[in-house]
């Protein structure tokens, strides 16, 4: 009985990892492992991991990819976003060296994925969104199982515990919460200790419980120092875990940088609401703090480049003319305004199209 399947399409990727690493089919390896090299063969630009300039790729005559450029550094969260349609699988398999590019340069590791060998493969991770193992086989023998296809894996117990599944390791696969399979996923990631992890949507189908312990084992992985490329449709998952951002728009680059950076850059201000009593209007509020005040029943509102200063400046208002404000909300903006205004418009093919 095999150990699992790939359950995405991710045009014949499984083939390509049986017939690269030389395995068993039945296997069904979800991560490429790694061999261990000198520093010398880890030359890459700079501290860059992963580099990408004018990356185009066309289907059926039509450009896909339109010269996209960016890279990504060691040891950081490399968050890459975009809607359905946008060009995400695309740039990823290429980067995985499982699709062909039409133009530009990528290099990952210092090599450039298209003809990249065995060890380069070898310090390469992959979690696929969604996966299959033998439910009849425990954790412990599941990792053991990948492991052995390394050269040298990483110690299994370790690995299984720094993945947050001690206490389930001889647990049948079977029997684990849906975020605990989860975890087990990354654990066969991280077995190999590849030099780069792709994370492909590693919270999708999660409660918000089981998401923020996969979270934590995330930021967990920054600690130790690895570069993790990380996919996700939870902007609250990007912002929070990103060190840098990239957002696809059609098979363009809409915005990139820190969460920060892309909502300062696109206006997104403070926003700063509360309840005030019935006698209090947006036109008083908006006398007192200098900009325009929206009202929503009760709650009044307006939004603030200097949150202290105007949030400063409107209780100072209230307490001189002996006004009681309730509820006071201080958000921030949020990478989901900026998703929001960049979403890609409706019709646009998908992203996984051959």
């Amino acid at each position: 009985m095999g150990l699992g399947r790939a359950t995405r399409s991710l045009a014949g990727r499984n083939r390509v990892d049986c017939g690269v690493l030389g395995l068993r089919a039945s296997a069904g390896l979800l991560v490429l492992v790694r061999r261990r090299v000198s520093s010398s063969q880890v030359a890459a630009v700079g501290d860059r991991v992963i580099d990408v300039r004018q990356l185009r790729k066309s289907y059926g005559g039509i450009e896909r990819l339109h010269g996209i450029s960016f890279s990504v550094e060691r040891g950081e969260i490399f968050g890459f976003l975009g809607t359905n349609g946008a060009g995400k699988t695309t740039t990823i398999e290429i980067l995985e060296g499982y699709r062909a590019r039409d133009g530009g340069e990528v290099s990952v590791l210092g090599t450039d994925p298209a003809h990249a060998g065995r060890n380069w493969r070898n310090r390469i991770g992959l979690v696929l969104q969604e996966s299959e193992l033998n439910p009849v086989y425990t954790v412990r023998e599941t990792v053991a199982m990948f492991s052995r296809y390394f050269t040298q894996p990483t110690d299994l117990d370790a690995t299984i515990m720094s993945a947050g599944l001690a206490d389930k390791a001889g647990e049948r696969v079977g029997r684990l919460s849906g975020g605990e399979r989860r975890r087990v996923d990354v654990a066969i990631g991280l077995v190999g200790d590849p030099d780069v992890l792709f994370l492909d949507e590693p919270t999708t189908g999660l409660d918000p419980a089981a998401r923020r312990g996969m979270w934590a084992l995330i930021e967990g992985l920054r600690r130790e120092g690895k570069t993790v490329f990380l996919t996700t449709h939870y902007m609250e998952e990007a912002q929070r875990l990103a060190d840098r951002i990239v957002i696809l728009q059609a098979g363009a680059i809409a915005a990139q940088g820190t969460a920060e950076q892309l909502s300062a850059a696109l206006g997104h201000a403070t926003r700063i609401t509360f309840l005030a009593p019935p006698r209090i209007g947006p036109a008083q509020v908006s006398a007192a703090v200098g900009t325009s005040v929206e009202q929503d029943g009760r709650r009044l509102g307006f939004r603030s480049d200097q949150a202290q200063r105007d949030l400063t400046a409107l209780l100072r208002w209230a307490e001189e003319h002996g006004v009681e404000l309730t509820d006071i909300r201080v958000s921030p903006p949020t990478l989901d305004d900026v998703f929001v205004q960049l979403a890609v418009s409706a019709g646009d093919p998908p992203d996984d199209s051959p």
